[in-house]
């Protein structure tokens, strides 16, 4: 039996946390339902785990969508995708307020504010936007019945990035959430200010991974013999002269995506710490100028960058999920700057 374990992501290098497992089976194979057969290969997966997963179509064999009942045969090529296994950290309630986009008993979709952290890690072990929903599902007057206590994430946001964001309440929602991620069937759309001026609409294509010389931070790696296959389209919404308002859309998501590949192509994110969009790239010498550009950045924890956008089906009643959210008050106060600024 040959194995091909890949790891799309996970929650410390990915925006997206799902795994997919690929396994092809001996050519003398004995007839086996599929549930037992994957349960052998993947000890630490349950029985229920693989059973969610068959009822979202998230296991295939030589292409089609199969039930837990399915019996492999001999040289089947079996694939599955899951959610990232939760990391046993002790997850504290807190009570952070949080703005709440769409709810209901099995998921539910937040605005998350800038500078606010995800997932608790290292270094942020409080504070973060589990913490304040572990708090918030602690407090709901009922609770479904598959409740799994604890907030299910298939993607993340930068601690900086604004915008929408769902979170699993069960552990059905988590298990077909995770499988529109992975075939990429979500709609994201975020606005971010970039540095210069954008000509036109257009699509970045190039492997994303973590930077060789710099492991905090990721670069484009363009003949793919490194990172991960990563694309964003985009297309301007409003040009400024010095700086471009543009939205993109994502194919795929990796880890700083958006910033890296438009750095990549010469427009990093307006006050990106981390891509060089904190300094003037752009416009005069004047001091007049630089006071402006000064202005703006203080108005922004970080990048300018907000999800706007975000689409998906609901794991129950299959109907599609559409939501927009505002700019926030910061990313819109330098809009209005920049449109004072260059006469509208």
């Amino acid at each position: 039996m040959s194995e091909e374990n890949i790891q799309l992501s996970d929650e410390s290098s990915s925006e997206e946390m799902f795994e997919h497992y690929k396994f092809i089976a001996d050519p003398g194979q004995e007839v086996l339902r599929i549930d037992k057969f994957l349960l052998d290969r993947m000890p630490n997966t349950s029985r229920n785990k693989i059973q969610i997963a068959a009822k979202n179509g998230n296991i295939v064999v030589n292409g089609d969508k199969v039930k837990q009942n399915y019996k492999i045969k001999p040289n089947d090529e079996v694939s599955i995708v899951l959610p990232y296994p939760v990391r046993e950290l002790e997850l504290i309630p807190q009570d952070i307020p949080i703005v709440i986009a769409y709810e209901d008993e099995e998921l539910i979709v937040v605005n998350k504010e800038a500078n606010m952290v995800v997932h608790p890690g290292y270094g942020n072990y409080t504070g973060t936007l589990v913490n304040a929903l572990v708090h918030h599902f602690d407090n709901l007057p009922t609770k479904h019945q598959d409740h799994f206590g604890r907030p299910g994430l298939v993607h993340r946001l930068d601690k900086h990035t604004t915008g929408l964001l769902v979170i699993a309440k069960t552990e059905n929602a988590l298990t077909n959430l995770a499988k529109q991620f992975f075939d990429r069937t979500t709609e994201r759309r975020y606005w971010a200010l970039v540095w210069g001026d954008v000509q036109e609409d257009g699509t970045v294509t190039g492997h994303v991974g973590r930077s060789l010389k710099n492991r905090k931070v990721m670069t484009v790696f363009p003949e793919g013999d490194y990172g991960k296959h990563a694309v964003t389209h985009f297309k301007v919404l409003k040009r400024y002269g010095y700086v471009t308002l543009v939205e993109c859309k994502l194919e795929t998501g990796r880890t700083h995506q958006i910033r890296v590949h438009m750095k990549y192509i010469g427009h990093p994110l307006f006050n990106d710490l981390e891509y060089g969009g904190d300094s003037i790239l752009k416009g005069t010498t004047n001091s007049k100028y630089k006071k402006f550009i000064q202005n703006c950045f203080d108005l922004l924890s970080g990048q300018a960058l907000h999800a706007k956008t975000l689409g998906f089906q609901h794991p129950s009643s299959k109907e599609m999920v559409r939501l927009t959210s505002e700019l926030p008050d910061g990313f819109q106060g330098v809009i209005d700057k920049w449109e004072k600024y260059t006469g509208g």
